[in-house]
């Protein structure tokens, strides 16, 4: 395969799950010989110094705060000479129109990572972009039939591993469920050690509905189990959800932890992951967190059926069904047998679906498919 000039197009680098995946695929491609770039909107943002050794370029000379203003992209874009150039997030997807009529030489490919309702600037440019990858069946489902694409221009590349363990691997490939990093981690927080810990990682956004695991923890408190709810990640809804807990008399039992650039740690120290979340396309908690081991508790919504195997290695619950929620919480926290065998499912299940790895060849195979036929084309106008 030829070295590709590939350019990565994001808004800026906040904590997202769509952000993580633009910096694994960005060092991917470089680790694969390819000249690889990150052109930004913004400057900054908590996973820019996770991006070396890919070199980043930001259009704004200061942060403005405004994730939609791309000043110079297209000339940017123009003076990087790209090969290919792929859009991730919501609004860089909402420019691609554009740039497939000012770079004809280049193959400019969309991306669809979101349960949200797509902007008007996004559902123009889905039909214009050489192809659009899908990180999950259902978005795949969801661009054919509700935006109309023709199926042959849909590929599904599921997200990729972003924190794969760490450590000594046992006997099977998997690591021990419980290093003394990890036991370390708990007595700090006062946790015994027959607590069960349940996890959320992720951005404190209204869609990610965290205020559900709260309730539905509300409702554990008569089934003799001592459990700690723990969230890492930062987010508009923090403050609401810590008052939530506070209202609810729960404070001593949750605990938040801000943002963490590797969420490892956690992960390891926990027993169970949970998520209510109401917008997904495909989890990279839900893939990060089983590959280390934690079963899973989750509401169905978009893609998240693929990031599991349902009834071996987690359960999923009906969306916006707190009691349901709460009753798939109560089995794996009074039943440790079926709590450890799930957990040993879900890491061999995410460590060979998501290995990053195959998932970066996948992308790469695609890309060199598009400049194949690129070539036999007259340039898009």
């Amino acid at each position: 395969m030829s070295a590709l000039r590939i350019r990565i197009v994001q808004d800026v680098l906040r904590s997202g799950g769509t952000e993580r995946q633009t910096v694994l695929l960005a060092q991917a491609f470089r680790a694969a010989g390819h000249e690889v770039g990150v052109v930004t909107f913004r400057p900054g943002g908590v996973l820019a110094p996770t991006l070396a050794p890919v070199s980043a370029i930001a259009l704004q000379p200061f942060d403005l705060g405004l994730n939609w203003f791309a000043p110079g992209l297209v000339r940017t874009l123009r003076r990087e000479r790209a090969d290919v150039v792929l859009l991730m997030g919501r609004m860089a997807n909402s420019h691609g129109a554009h740039l497939v009529a000012a770079l004809p030489e280049a193959v400019v490919v969309g991306t669809m990572r979101t349960g949200k309702t797509l902007p008007r600037g996004f559902r123009r440019s889905l039909p214009k972009v050489a192809h659009v990858v899908a990180n999950s069946a259902e978005s795949a489902r969801v661009l054919v039939e509700r935006y109309g694409l023709a199926a042959e221009r849909v590929s599904v590349i599921h997200n990729a591993l972003v924190f794969p363990p760490v450590g000594e691997a046992g006997g099977d490939g998997v690591e021990p469920r419980r290093s003394v990093a990890a036991e370390s981690l708990r007595r700090s927080e006062g946790v015994g050690g027959g607590a069960v810990v349940l996890l959320c990682v992720g951005m404190f956004r209204a869609e990610k509905n965290q205020r559900a695991l709260i309730e539905a923890a509300a409702r554990l408190s008569a089934i003799g189990v001592d459990w700690r709810l723990w969230f890492v990640g930062e987010g508009p809804e923090r403050a609401a959800c810590s008052a939530l807990a506070e209202r609810l008399g729960l404070a001593e039992r949750i605990r938040f932890f801000g943002f963490q650039a590797d969420p490892r740690p956690f992960y390891a120290a926990a027993d169970l992951a949970i998520l209510a979340s109401r917008a997904e396309s495909l989890s990279n908690f839900l893939i990060e967190a089983q590959a280390h081991g934690l079963p899973v508790v989750a509401a169905r919504a978009t893609g998240v059926d693929e990031c599991i195997h349902e009834g071996v290695s987690g359960t999923l619950v009906p969306a916006d069904d707190t009691g349901a929620f709460a009753g798939a919480l109560t089995r794996y926290l009074v039943d440790s047998y079926a709590r450890t065998a799930a957990g040993a499912a879900a890491a061999k299940f995410a460590r060979t679906a998501f290995a990053p790895v195959e998932r970066a060849r996948d992308y790469l195979a695609l890309f060199v498919r598009l400049r194949g036929e690129s070539c036999m084309t007259v340039p898009k106008t």
